[in-house]
């Protein structure tokens, strides 16, 4: 981890640049294929990288590692810190649903897709749904093509992690998010703003329930 830090604070790691796979790592500093992974999760949690599912893990710009620490010291997850979440979230996240699905290209779409996929293939694998779930949310701020509303969402990404990963487990938690999905990715497709504000609108009191953030 601290030689991966080196490398992107000293520049030889550009903002952009794909980190080689867990394999090629672990081969290149001797150490298993776990440790890698733990590295790159802490990595993650430091706003340095962002995995993107089916696409691989890139250094981050690191434009908002600022906000990220701010948020950190006023961010905590007890009840009142999930109902905060839960308002900033149905406050901003219909919107971008329907900015998504005026604006929306294929690209964003295919990636949506496969999001949803991967949710769907793996709904037993907490680590690759809750990534999936994060990369189908990023996804639809990207498409609303507003570089404000990409840094917001960006900003917040550990804390929805942090979220999702809380829910996970719950009786029909993994169900029930996909069920939402279904429809925000339906909506997104057909271009209807509307339809894709209602249905992350509906997804998001969902959330709020499963967190117990009524």
């Amino acid at each position: 981890m601290q030689q991966i830090e080196d490398s992107i604070l000293q520049g030889t790691l550009k903002p952009g640049d794909q980190l080689p796979a867990e394999r090629d790592l672990a081969q290149r500093f001797g150490v298993s294929r776990t440790a890698v992974r733990e590295a790159v999760k802490a990595l993650r949690e430091k706003g340095l990288v962002e995995a993107y599912t089916g696409r691989g893990t890139f250094i981050t710009n690191n434009r908002f590692q600022g906000i990220r620490q701010s948020l950190d010291m006023l961010v905590k997850f007890d009840a009142e810190g999930l109902v905060r979440l839960a308002e900033v979230r149905g406050v901003i996240e219909p919107d971008i649903a329907a900015l998504a699905a005026e604006r929306a290209g294929e690209s964003h779409l295919a990636t949506l897709r496969e999001a949803f996929e991967t949710m769907e293939q793996s709904r037993q694998d907490p680590e690759a749904f809750i990534e999936a779930d994060l990369d189908f949310h990023l996804t639809l701020a990207e498409a609303a093509d507003n570089p404000l509303i990409l840094a917001l969402i960006d900003s917040i990404v550990w804390l929805l992690r942090e979220q999702r990963m809380r829910i996970f487990n719950l009786a029909g938690g993994p169900e029930r998010g996909q069920f939402h999905h279904r429809r925000i990715l339906a909506a997104v497709e057909a271009h209807n703003p509307e339809q894709a504000r209602e249905a992350m609108r509906s997804h998001l009191v969902q959330v709020r329930e499963d967190s117990g953030a009524r």
